[in-house]
């Protein structure tokens, strides 16, 4: 899985797929190109993640700041 066919998955999805991945690096017997490709995968999952994250922080903010300055003006 390469970094465009990650950037268009949910949070939801990629959340999941990290899941996945930790799993089986935890489960080991795996080569070791095998676990670099893994892990590989798994940060660009995580950067997903974040990216996803940061956006809904974004919004809060922004929702935040329009009530505060709804509560200003009254």
């Amino acid at each position: 899985m390469s970094e465009a066919d990650t950037a268009g998955l949910g949070y939801e999805q990629a959340r999941d797929q990290l899941v996945e991945v930790v799993k089986e690096l935890e489960a080991g017997g795996l080569s070791l190109e095998q676990s670099l490709e893994l892990w590989e995968k798994g940060e660009r999952l995580a950067k997903v993640c974040e990216r996803h994250l940061e956006g809904a922080r974004e919004r809060i903010e922004a929702a935040l700041a329009s009530v505060e300055t709804d509560d200003d003006t009254e």
